[in-house]
């Protein structure tokens, strides 16, 4: 496997609730992985880990290693603005900023100095939202509020806005479980357009939509990985009896 990611000892602690149990595991490159299971297991908190989101919840404790391209992204000498920069996010809900759409693209380019002029500026836009698959809907809106959109356009602004930042990762957390279906569809087939530029991981505890999109599968239960590998090894032939319960329904 050419490895994106590797979690090493990952053990995260809630106040002295323990939500991960020694995590360890690798995240191939260019491939959409799928972190599934029943609610409550951990797939968020191991999500969020990945880009140190962790570390925006009061409490949290958090020991181990998540290496991207071989550095610790948790690091004393790390710079956190940067992680978050490599490793997007793309929340359960839309959260547009309250400016235009325009802005909303453009707004994390002009904090990094991405660009060199507003000509630029307006060039890239329009890339992010065509990549988004949202340009066509709102290039004669664009000085709209970007609120005034529907909420699944909303998430494909959203996902332009990550996406203008340049980063090598695309994390999902549910990203479709707030839309509604031909939403859900335009952020799925975005997301499998994109695999070939990004390294992506989702989470769903929706086992349908884990077999639409996983070429990779994490299954946790209770804190813990249970099962890791390509998706059509742990969909066809589990080797833990807890994967094959949770793949015929029975938890």
């Amino acid at each position: 496997m050419n490895s994106h990611i590797q979690v090493r000892n990952l053990n995260v602690f809630y106040g002295k609730q323990q939500a991960l149990k020694e995590i360890n595991i690798e995240i191939p490159r260019q491939q959409i992985t799928v972190i599934m299971g029943p609610s409550g297991c951990g797939k968020t908190t191991l999500l969020k880990s990945l880009n140190r989101f962790l570390e925006l919840t009061d409490g949290t404790q958090i020991s181990g290693q998540v290496l991207v391209d071989g550095q610790d992204i948790y690091a004393s000498a790390v710079d956190v603005t940067e992680v978050r920069k490599r490793v997007g996010l793309l929340a359960q809900r839309p959260t547009p900023l309250p400016m235009s759409i325009y802005e909303n693209v453009s707004y994390g380019m002009y904090i990094h100095q991405m660009r060199k002029d507003k000509r630029e500026y307006k060039d890239a836009v329009r890339h992010y939202l065509e990549l988004a698959g949202l340009w066509e809907e709102v290039k004669k809106r664009m000085h709209d509020p970007a609120t005034s959109l529907s909420i699944g356009q909303q998430q494909r602004l959203c996902l332009a806005r990550g996406l203008a930042v340049e980063p090598e990762i695309i994390l999902g957390d549910e990203p479709t479980s707030a839309l509604d279906p031909i939403s859900s569809q335009h952020i799925e087939k975005k997301l499998l357009e994109l695999k070939s530029q990004y390294t992506t991981v989702v989470v769903t505890h929706t086992l349908r939509q884990a077999k639409r999109l996983a070429e990779h599968v994490i299954f946790m239960y209770l804190g813990e990985v249970v099962e890791a590998g390509p998706a059509q090894e742990v969909f066809n032939h589990p080797q833990q009896e807890r994967t094959r319960q949770y793949l015929e329904g029975l938890f």
